[in-house]
């Protein structure tokens, strides 16, 4: 599946995208091109999104950090205005944050929400420059009676999509895995713009499924698996969000050398969408050290 790149400009100042920022694509190593939004000055972060996510989720909280930095707000492949190849693995998603930082210099921070805040983590396990790494709520499942996402999550969804049912697979991902409710879902069926979006997205999941990997069956992490990340990390979680991501930061900022958990009053899950002004100001204290 390839995106439409008629919006991109080659370069890191394109054309005006939105709230000012300048559009442009990077070129990851296997050619495909990963389409950004460039905006504000200063040290470089840029922004992974979550599963069922592009840019635009990030977008508000973009525009709060440009105040202090250089914001990259990008498209993961096979979203958005970004490309996509044939064949997924996660090394191409690495490779696609590598081609960002070199775009930008050589060098940036990264701020991952859920999904992304694992592939944000598996990027500087790889060895990619990060300066420094923020995280909202990785959703790691770390004991056994922490709810989790159903053993055959992959089966499942890769067989509603290889019957063309993207529809069914984005509610069995809301309902099985975000524990969203199913009436939620049939009122968000009703907001035909957003529902058209996440049924566009749902070629996606596999791909925040491998990035997940094994990390979701209830066993401790492990440990040896980010003995690469060894730059400041700040792990967030929201004060009304289950317990089980308490748990889960509290290990990950247990394990790594330089890693810290802070839990921010009154947001959940959805707080970098949600609560975007609340969410900041703890990523912009953190990433300016």
């Amino acid at each position: 599946m390839t995106a439409d790149h008629g919006r991109t400009q080659t370069g890191a100042a394109g054309a005006a995208g939105a709230a000012g920022a300048a559009t442009g694509v990077a070129r990851s190593a296997d050619g495909t091109e990963i389409a950004y939004e460039l905006s504000g000055s200063g040290p470089a972060v840029i922004l992974v999104a979550s599963a069922l996510a592009d840019r635009s989720d990030t977008e508000k909280l973009a525009v709060l950090l440009a105040d202090h930095f250089t914001v990259i707000n990008y498209d993961r492949r096979g979203r958005g205005a970004s490309g996509d190849a044939d064949a997924y693995a996660v090394d191409r998603e690495i490779e696609d944050i590598a081609a960002l930082v070199d775009h930008v210099g050589g060098s940036a921070s990264l701020f991952g929400s859920s999904s992304g805040a694992v592939l944000a983590l598996r990027a500087a396990a790889a060895g990619v420059k990060v300066d420094r790494l923020a995280l909202y709520e990785p959703p790691f499942v770390i004991a056994e009676g922490d709810a989790g996402p159903p053993l055959d999550l992959a089966e499942q969804v890769g067989a509603l999509l290889e019957q063309g049912r993207d529809a069914d697979a984005v509610k069995y991902f809301m309902t099985k895995v975000q524990g969203m409710p199913g009436i939620a879902v049939f009122f968000m069926k009703l907001m035909p713009k957003i529902w058209k979006n996440l049924v566009g997205l749902a070629r996606t999941l596999p791909y925040d499924i491998a990035v997940m990997g094994d990390t979701q069956r209830g066993r401790p992490l492990d440990a040896g698996e980010w003995e690469g990340v060894d730059v400041p990390t700040r792990v967030l979680t929201g004060g009304k969000s289950p317990a089980a991501f308490q748990r889960a930061a509290g290990a990950l900022a247990g394990i790594l050398p330089k890693a810290d958990h802070r839990t921010l009053p009154g947001l959940n899950h959805g707080a970098v969408v949600m609560a975007p002004k609340k969410v900041a100001p703890e990523v912009i204290q953190f990433l300016k050290g």
